[in-house]
C-alpha cells in the first residue's frame, strides 16, 4: 500500500534563505523499477541510492525536459543510470557482470554486506545531463570517480564543477520483514550563491556557525527516522531545523515512468545497415527489449529493410 510520506521531494530554506535544501524519500518508485528486473542485492542497493540522488539533483534544478545521472566504470557494475523528467517521471537501470560481482565479493569477503557504489563501479566517471529538447543546448557536467561512497562522488562534483558548498547524506534500506520494497532517501543542503553584489545581513562568522550546525544536524539524522513511515518529510525537517528559521517549500511527487515506444525503436533499428539487421534477426524477426522497463518489441526484418 502506498504511503503519502514517500515518493516525494520537499524543498526548504533555512536562516532567511541563506541555505537551500531538498529532502527525498522513495519507495513505490523503486518497487516499480525492480519488479521489472532481477538485480542482485548490491546492484539494487547501488541503483536505489543513485535514483535518490538523481531525484534530489533534478528537484534542485529549473529545467523543462530530462535530467539524467549516469555512473559508468570498469568494475562489476559497468553502468548505473537514472533519469527524471520535469513532470516527475523516474526510471533507472543497471548493467553488471554477475560473475565479476561474485568474484569481487569472494575476494573482499563481503558476501552478506552491501558494498558502496565506487567499489562496484570501479574507475570511470559520473555525468549529469540536462536535455531540454532539440532547440536547446545540451548541458553536461562530468567528474571522475574518486571517493569512498556515492555521497563523496557527488560532493566532488559540486566542489570541482559547481563550486557550491554542499552537504549531502544518502540512505538505502533493503527489503525487510513484510516489506518487499527497497527504499532510498537523502538530504541535500547548499549555500545560496550571492547575486548582484547583495550580501546577507548576518556576518560571515554567523553564517558559518549556522552552516556547521546544519551539517551536524544532517549528520545526526538516522535511517530509522528518515524511513519512519509515520513521519512526514515536513516533520523530519522541523526536527532538524526548527531552530534555524526553517521555511518549507513545495512538495513534488514522483512516479515510475518509461518513455520507450515502438516508433522510437523502429526508427533506431531502421538506421542499421542491411548486414547488421540480418545479423540481429532470428527467424526473420528482431526482438528489442527496453533496458528500463523490460518491455519487449518484436519487428519483422523485412519492414526494417524496406524502410
Amino acid at each position: 500500500m502506498s504511503n503519502k510520506n514517500f515518493d516525494t521531494c520537499v524543498s526548504f530554506h533555512i536562516h532567511n534563505g541563506a541555505f537551500a535544501g531538498r529532502l527525498v524519500r522513495l519507495n513505490d518508485v523503486l518497487q516499480d523499477i525492480f519488479k521489472r528486473h532481477d538485480y542482485p542485492v548490491n546492484v539494487s542497493a547501488a541503483l536505489s541510492e543513485t535514483t535518490a540522488l538523481a531525484v534530489l539533483l533534478a528537484n534542485a534544478l529549473k529545467y523543462k525536459g530530462l535530467f539524467t545521472l549516469q555512473i559508468q566504470g570498469n568494475g562489476p557494475v559497468s553502468l548505473l543510470v537514472a533519469d527524471v523528467t520535469s513532470e516527475g517521471k523516474v526510471r533507472a537501470s543497471a548493467k553488471f557482470d554477475e560473475e565479476k560481482l561474485e568474484k569481487a565479493k569472494a575476494l573482499r569477503k563481503t558476501e552478506d554486506e552491501i558494498e558502496e557504489v565506487p567499489h562496484l563501479v570501479g574507475g570511470g566517471y559520473m555525468a549529469f545531463t540536462i536535455d531540454q529538447g532539440p532547440e536547446t543546448e545540451l548541458y553536461q557536467g562530468v567528474v571522475d570517480l574518486q571517493g569512498k561512497n556515492l555521497t563523496e562522488l557527488a560532493l566532488r562534483y559540486f566542489k570541482q564543477s559547481e563550486q557550491i558548498d554542499t552537504i549531502l547524506k544518502l540512505f538505502v534500506k533493503r527489503p525487510q520483514g513484510e516489506s518487499q520494497s527497497w527504499q532510498a532517501a537523502g538530504v541535500l543542503l547548499q549555500k545560496v550563491p550571492v547575486k548582484g553584489g547583495k550580501e546577507f545581513s548576518e556576518d560571515e562568522e554567523l553564517l558559518n556557525e549556522v552552516w556547521n550546525e546544519a551539517a551536524v544536524f544532517i549528520g545526526s539524522l538516522s535511517a530509522d527516522e528518515i524511513f519512519n513511515a509515520d513521519l512526514s518529510s515536513q516533520e523530519i525537517l522541523y526536527r532538524l531545523f526548527h531552530a534555524h528559521k526553517l521555511e518549507i517549500g513545495k512538495e513534488k511527487r514522483y512516479e515510475f515512468g518509461c518513455r520507450c515506444n515502438r516508433d522510437k525503436l523502429f526508427s533506431t533499428l531502421s538506421g542499421f545497415s542491411k548486414d547488421e539487421i540480418e545479423e540481429m534477426s532470428e527467424d526473420g524477426k528482431i526482438t528489442a527489449t527496453c533496458g528500463f522497463c523490460s518491455e519487449k518489441y518484436v519487428f519483422d526484418k523485412t519492414e526494417l529493410l524496406k524502410h
